[in-house]
């Protein structure tokens, strides 16, 4: 699968990269080649999804078992490595840190992309749930019935949000920051939660610019705690590689993917697969997430021969 998380990388936009040469990649699916002496639970032959610490660009990928987990027999090996990254953080920051439950309102930017999409999906789980997506208006077409209201990313969207809902939202979830950081926070209910689980914004040109990563970094107000005390208002970050790779909490994350695989398996959730690409088309496929022009998740698929070039 790749992720926005891969163009940070690659930009240097993330604390404490590998030193290169590295195989960017955290997560894929495929076939179970050898196991490790005390490996219980697998067989060799049996189709698995997996999160991997970098690395997941590959042909052959080694991760400790802990995460990994077998694929339901009717999705498909590009579904499955569209599953684990997306759908665990987006149901992680709704049920675990945001609480959903019945009758809330959800913003989310990046609508289209593979975690606003799942988002979506998950919150029809739980009834009555308003979502409130931005996008860029050329995806509104395709994605319009994935979400209750659909906002332009570049039109004024605090306004639109107010404008049908006076209060605002319970639960706002950030993969921009910068300047929408401060907006999200003045879109909460009381007791809202305002999430921040990325800062894409950063990625901004074909290379690292310290002005912009700066700017976007000026733009973040200061958050109050006096002010979060007074206005009832919850803020939160969440990174599942963190997680997963630095805190420790793969048990965790496994109770979390139990759950959506029980949701995939009765059909409530569906991953998003916007396109399959060769990994020699990699520099392509990165630019089609750096443009913001996938709707759902972009595959490498090490199977897949390059699309010949048209002369």
């Amino acid at each position: 699968g790749l992720n926005f998380i891969d163009l940070m990388v690659r930009q240097g936009n993330i604390d404490n990269p590998p030193k290169t040469p590295l195989v960017p990649g955290f997560e894929c699916s495929g076939i179970v080649e050898a196991l490790g002496d005390s490996v219980k639970g697998f067989e060799i032959g049996d189709r698995v999804m997996a999160f991997v610490n970098y690395n997941a660009w590959a042909e052959v990928v080694c991760t400790p078992v802990e995460f990994v987990y077998k694929i339901p027999d009717d999705m498909s090996f590009s579904e499955a490595a569209a599953f684990p990254m997306n759908f665990v953080t987006a149901y992680m920051m709704l049920f675990e840190v945001a609480n959903l439950r019945e009758g809330m309102s959800v913003l989310v930017h990046s609508a289209g992309g593979g975690v606003g999409q799942a988002v979506a999906q998950l919150c029809s789980t739980i009834p009555n749930v308003t979502v409130f997506g931005t996008a860029s208006s050329f995806k509104h077409e395709a994605i319009k019935n994935s979400v209750t209201h659909l906002l332009d990313r570049n039109a004024d969207y605090v306004q639109e949000v107010k404008r049908i809902s006076a209060d605002g939202v319970d639960i706002v979830l950030d993969c921009l920051c910068g300047e929408n950081t401060g907006k999200g926070l003045s879109l909460l209910k009381p007791l809202g939660t305002y999430i921040l689980y990325g800062s894409s914004n950063m990625v901004t040109g074909e290379t690292k610019s310290f002005f912009s990563f700066a700017k976007s970094w000026w733009q973040v107000e200061k958050v109050n705690p006096i002010k979060l005390y007074e206005e009832n208002k919850v803020i939160a970050g969440f990174s599942l590689l963190n997680l997963l790779f630095k805190q420790n909490r793969g048990g965790l994350i496994k109770g979390v993917m139990d759950k959506l695989l029980n949701l995939y398996n009765s059909k409530k959730i569906k991953p998003v697969v916007d396109s399959l690409w060769a990994l020699e088309e990699v520099k392509e496929a990165m630019q089609r997430i750096h443009d913001r022009g996938n709707i759902g998740k972009l595959i490498l698929d090490v199977e897949k021969a390059p699309t010949p070039l048209v002369s």
